[in-house]
């Protein structure tokens, strides 16, 4: 019987608000959202910002202190704050909230890519807000920066001077080779929390044989040094957490990555997937970390060393 790491992606950059009404914008949906994931099983709550206003992806330090207060204080789960942001953010705009708040935890994406999310549009016939359509037809020209002088700035301001952990996405097999290129630098140390990720156009497709080969290939990378999670996008959420369960590692799911919770059909919230995926967790015979126990496996520094403030009102 294995501990199962289990990640919820409350809300992100890549869905916009028309595409569900379910998706979580507001400060204080996107505390509900987060309470209820991390009450449903979730020991990592994976957090991005929206301004209330318009729905825009956001990585201004109001926006986050908005959520991050009150989700402290209403669970202990390890909060994961994107150094992604959004494509078209720049790099000092994506790590503004991380500087501000030092958190346990932070994503970083291990290269630069093609982020290619036009195919959505085509699903959208009511656009709540005038960026929306714009932003996804463009990204047939998006480009997402994260060259290796990036990640080298990422590495040393959120995890040297402020003592974050990573979860690295990886989302082709060059990303692994970065990451183990850092490591030979003596920029990061182990144990390295590797998450698989699939569906997105531009990176891995989401193919049962690709992701035994990103499997075999960390195994000759990083030995005995690392943990990966799978995050598969899309109608592939599910199927995929259950074969990254069956293999071994972590699981992750929410609406940030898929917004439905079977075909045809829309989750409801972020604790539905994560109530879908906890029943094919304990279905293979395993169980799920609880916070702690994912700090203790991670290396984590551990909540009381966060930056983050005592909640005001929720606004």
């Amino acid at each position: 019987m294995a501990r199962v790491i289990l990640t919820c992606a409350v809300t992100g950059s890549i869905h916009t608000p028309s595409m569900s009404p379910h998706l979580p914008v507001t400060p204080d949906d996107i505390v509900a959202q987060s309470v209820a994931a991390a009450q449903a099983g979730a020991a990592i709550l994976h957090l991005h910002a929206r301004d209330p206003a318009d729905g825009r992806p956001s990585a201004t330090p109001a926006h986050y202190a908005a959520t991050l207060p009150h989700i402290a204080a209403e669970t202990d789960a390890v909060l994961n704050l994107s150094t992604g942001g959004s494509a078209v953010m720049t790099l000092d705009q994506r790590l503004e909230a991380p500087r501000a708040f030092a958190p346990e935890m932070c994503s970083l994406n291990m290269g630069t890519m093609n982020f290619a999310l036009y195919p959505m549009a085509a699903r959208v016939t009511d656009w709540l807000h005038d960026w929306e359509r714009p932003f996804l037809e463009g990204s047939d020209d998006l480009v997402f920066r994260n060259t290796p002088r990036d990640i080298a700035q990422v590495l040393e301001q959120i995890g040297a001077q402020r003592g974050a952990r990573f979860e690295f996405e990886c989302y082709d097999t060059g990303h692994l080779h970065m990451l183990r290129h850092f490591a030979d630098r003596g920029a990061v140390a182990p144990p390295f929390f590797i998450q698989f990720v699939f569906g997105v156009l531009g990176g891995m497709a989401a193919e049962p044989e690709t992701l035994t080969h990103m499997k075999r290939l960390a195994d000759k990378l990083f030995g005995d040094d690392y943990l990966f999670s799978v995050l598969a996008a899309g109608r592939h959420q599910m199927p995929f957490a259950a074969m990254a369960a069956a293999m071994g590692g972590h699981v992750r799911v929410g609406l940030e990555d898929n917004l439905t919770i079977e075909r045809g059909r829309l989750a409801t919230s972020n604790a539905q997937q994560v109530a879908r995926a906890r029943a094919l967790i304990e279905g293979l015979g395993h169980t799920l970390a609880n916070p702690d126990e994912a700090r203790a496996m991670l290396g984590l520094k551990g909540a009381a060393a966060t930056t983050i403030p005592q909640p005001d009102p929720i606004q």
